[in-house]
């Protein structure tokens, strides 16, 4: 008999230190009878794991998550980690995983238990089979819908945007869509990316991130951004749903065209058309800034832009104002105004010629891009 008088209500045998019941059914138990029910681990069946067959993104609960697996092992080994339930009495408890593939979507992981159970060291081995189930993810469906929250319209004033315009426009769109994507956003797509005849339409997946392709592509062209919005429909809580539209207006100037402000002051070479428009007198050399109610388009006609410049000879220095040198068109010596930017000793000097004259550019004409 043992000092206690307690008998094991299973088998019968006396019980020093006894282990409660855990089937529930009270008592306690010796140690054999206790370990001949006990499971250190609680494993399901079978676990499904849906993949999106697009972008292999994983969905956990409610939630798509990229993963960025090569193969889905390491997937299956996390889905049945977190499928796993450890007895409550397991202490110091190690696992090991061995994932093998089977097929395609299929893979079994097998997975080693140990820990200490009322002292005692225990150990156990279960397998799991992780149904890999192909489906389309909620963005990869929105983007073969061709769904779109918003639409950036890239125009400009009294001209079409240039080529490198158009080029700009695109690498900030996808530049700013790629480190949304890069920083774990899920709603960030471009559905569509279109030239028109009058400039670029980019269609993207939420009205943030339209607007933010808007604000920079004017931060880095100059211009301003205007914003609409049309209903398009209602949610299933009865919310209305608005689709934006965010215009970006270019400036009619850029850095590198010739414009005559009319003020009877000469040219000026566009250098900046943020803000306003700013540039250097070709005359003189003097700095250039536009009131800032003309802002970036004050009334003025373009000459033409630094594209149109030739290259000729400086045939002399007349004097502080004048210089001589060879019309690229004719040939002939000609006097044109020498602005401050023009040194003594330069042999050759960049002309733009015009119908108002010839004028002299600067050595660092402004970047068109």
């Amino acid at each position: 008999m043992s000092e206690s008088g307690a008998f094991c209500p299973r088998c019968g045998d006396p019980v020093e230190h006894g282990v409660p019941d855990p089937t529930g059914r009270g008592g306690e138990l010796c140690v054999a009878c206790y370990f001949e029910d006990f499971d250190l681990v609680d494993a399901p069946d079978r676990i499904d794991v849906p993949v999106c067959a697009s972008c292999g993104a994983v969905k956990r609960g409610e939630r798509w998550v990229d993963v960025g697996a090569q193969d889905y092992a390491d997937v299956a080994v996390d889905a049945v980690s977190e499928a796993l339930a450890v007895h409550v009495d397991a202490e110091d408890v190690a696992w090991e995983a061995a994932p093998e593939n089977v097929d395609e979507t299929t893979v079994r992981v097998h997975a080693l238990f140990s820990g200490l159970v009322q002292g005692q060291p225990v150990e156990e081995e279960v397998t799991v089979p992780v149904k890999l189930s192909r489906g389309t993810c909620e963005r990869c469906g929105r983007i073969a819908g061709d769904y779109y929250a918003a639409t950036v319209q890239v125009r400009a004033d009294d001209r079409t945007p240039d080529d490198d315009e158009l080029a700009g426009a695109r690498e900030i769109a996808r530049e700013y869509v790629a480190d949304r994507e890069a920083d774990g956003d899920r709603e960030a797509f471009i559905s569509e990316l279109s030239e028109t005849d009058d400039g670029l339409d980019v269609r993207v997946s939420t009205a943030k991130i339209g607007r933010a392709i808007a604000d920079r592509v004017a931060e880095r062209f100059g211009g301003t951004v205007s914003e609409a919005k049309r209903l398009i429909t209602e949610d299933g809580d009865g919310q209305r749903v608005y689709r934006m539209a965010y215009a970006v207006r270019l400036p009619p100037y850029r850095p590198g065209d010739v414009i005559d402000p009319g003020d009877g002051e000469g040219p000026v070479l566009v250098a900046s058309a943020r803000g306003n428009l700013k540039g250097r007198r070709l005359t003189t050399g003097d700095r250039y800034e536009a009131d800032w109610e003309d802002g970036v388009a004050p009334e003025a006609r373009r000459l033409g832009t630094v594209e149109d410049a030739s290259e000729t000879t400086l045939v002399a220095v007349e004097d502080a104002h004048a210089v001589q040198v060879l019309d690229p068109e004719t040939y002939e010596a000609t006097t044109v105004a020498r602005p401050d930017y023009l040194g003594p000793d330069a042999d050759t000097v960049r002309v733009i010629k015009h119908r108002d004259g010839l004028h002299v550019l600067p050595e660092d004409v402004p970047d068109r891009g």
